[in-house]
């Protein structure tokens, strides 16, 4: 039952197309995680993280305003952690296996059991997650 539900939360998308803030009386609509023809880092964050941590990964998504702790900035990471980007890390929130106290009940989707029912096999799952995390380090500010 856990595992189902799980993979129902997946994409977070809208019923609106216009990227607008949410206001109190508009919810976000949660659909299943489609598979994405490109395994590539960018299209992967786009589809899967824009809607909460916004298209440049500043926290500022469309659906930011109606969660209850803001998404972090993700470009911001390596800064917050030190001058280090933890691929690791990364991985780990991710995949749902450390995720920061800021979530509680984990309102951010674990990505882990979407991408194992979108992939054809374990070497894409894994070249999608690795291309997700490497995105993430190429927009990190300096």
């Amino acid at each position: 039952m856990a595992a189902r539900l799980i993979r129902a939360i997946a994409v977070v998308t809208f019923a609106s197309a216009a990227a607008l803030p949410l206001t109190a009386a508009q919810e976000i609509k949660r659909e299943p995680a489609r598979r994405l023809q490109s395994a590539s880092g960018a299209v992967t964050y786009q589809a899967y993280c824009a809607a909460c941590h916004g298209p440049q990964g500043k926290g500022n998504g469309p659906a930011a305003p109606a969660l209850k702790v803001p998404p972090p900035d993700l470009t911001t990471y390596a800064k917050r952690h030190g001058g280090t980007f933890s691929a690791a890390d990364v991985e780990d929130k991710v995949l749902g296996k450390s995720l920061p106290p800021a979530h509680g009940d984990s309102e951010m989707p674990i990505w882990g059991p979407v991408f194992r029912d979108v992939s054809v096999d374990n070497m894409e799952r894994k070249l999608r997650i690795s291309n997700l995390v490497d995105f993430l380090k190429s927009i990190q500010v300096q």
